[in-house]
């Protein structure tokens, strides 16, 4: 029997850009969506593919990548925004929900609209003890960044310790084609509500990313193994 097949999928470019260089030595090619190659992780093929940022193409190269490879797993590496106050910076999040919370509905109930797209992931699979401390929460997720003024609500209408672009595409693709999907988010950078230390100051995002993106890949074997996807 052939070796499970893992998609590893990552958005931001900046985010991809960490990948290439950790894996420098391995032939890039081009796809819909952007950049894609494959390599094998304790003895199984695992594709990594660069998914893009947004929710659009987030949805778009999850499902393309899913009827391509058919993976036994979707895993999503990346950062995010936390909260200042409640989640430090570094910190790893384990998504055990997905929200998304920039949809606006004036014709009806918008909670139902905010329910639609919510996921609720299923991790019994997951096996501990995992390869680096986590955080299990919600993550919510928005085409943009946090907005300051919005930080209160996130923390009290969610109870949300992060935020991102893209996780909450992933997952609700995942959950649609049953698919496995384990989303792995690291806090680049805090905002607060008088603003966020990387607005203006990109050279922070940066930093914060390349941190997260490194810490990340290495215990990606790890997680692998708590995946049930052991060496063959």
């Amino acid at each position: 029997m052939p070796a499970s097949l893992v998609v590893v999928i990552v958005s931001a470019h900046s985010e991809w850009r960490i990948v290439l260089e950790t894996y420098s030595e391995h032939p890039v090619y081009d796809g819909p969506y952007g950049e894609w190659f494959e390599t094998t992780i304790q003895n199984r093929p695992v594709v990594f593919v660069q998914g893009g940022w947004g929710k659009i193409a987030a949805a778009g190269s999850a499902q393309w990548a899913l009827q391509r490879w058919q993976p036994d797993l979707m895993i999503n590496l990346g950062t995010c925004g936390g909260i200042a106050g409640r989640v430090e910076r570094g910190a790893i999040i384990l998504a055990t929900e997905t929200l998304v919370y920039d949809i606006i509905e004036q014709m009806g109930d918008p909670q139902a609209a905010i329910d639609h797209y919510t996921t609720r992931m299923n991790l019994a699979w997951l096996q501990e003890p995992y390869p680096l401390p986590v955080i299990p929460a919600r993550l919510v997720s928005a085409d943009r960044d946090i907005v300051a003024r919005e930080v209160a609500r996130l923390r009290d209408q969610y109870d949300s310790i992060a935020a991102d672009w893209e996780s909450g595409a992933i997952a609700w693709i995942c959950a649609r084609n049953g698919t496995r999907c384990l989303i792995l988010r690291g806090v680049s950078d805090l905002v607060s509500e008088t603003g966020g230390e990387a607005y203006g100051k990109l050279e922070v995002f940066h930093d914060g990313t390349r941190q997260v993106m490194q810490t990340l890949l290495a215990t990606l074997p790890g997680w692998l193994a708590c995946a049930g996807l052991t060496q063959a």
